[in-house]
C-alpha cells in the first residue's frame, strides 16, 4: 500500500513503511522484492536461522554480486556504495520504528 510519503514493502512476511519520493518508489519496490527473494533463498536453505543473520548474509551476497558484476571498478563502487548506504538508512529507520511498535 502506497501513500504520499512513502511505500509499504514486505520482506520475509514483515511489513515496513519506507519514506521515499515518488520517483524512488518503483526502484525501492524492485529492491525490496529482490531482497525478499534473496532472504527467502537463504532461509529456505535451512543453514541460517534468525532474521538478522539472514539479512546480513543477503546483504553480503548482494554486495558481492554488485561488486563482481562491475568488475570492481572504483567509480561503480562509489555509486553503488552511496545507494547501499541510502537504502540501509531507510531500512534501519523502518526496523527501528518496527521495534518501537513491538515494545
Amino acid at each position: 500500500m502506497d501513500n504520499s510519503d512513502g511505500i509499504t514493502i514486505h520482506i520475509l512476511d514483515k511489513e515496513y513503511m519506507i519514506a521515499c519520493s515518488e520517483d524512488e518508489r518503483h526502484d525501492l519496490q524492485r529492491s525490496a522484492e529482490y531482497l525478499d527473494s534473496k532472504m527467502r533463498e537463504i532461509r529456505d536453505s535451512g543453514k541460517i536461522i534468525g532474521s538478522d543473520r539472514i539479512a546480513v548474509m543477503a546483504a553480503l551476497n548482494i554486495s558481492h554480486e554488485l561488486l563482481t558484476k562491475d568488475g570492481g571498478s572504483t567509480k561503480s563502487e562509489a555509486s553503488v556504495g552511496n545507494r547501499i548506504r541510502s537504502i540501509q538508512e531507510k531500512i534501519d529507520d523502518a526496523l527501528y520504528r518496527s521495534r518501537q511498535l513491538e515494545i
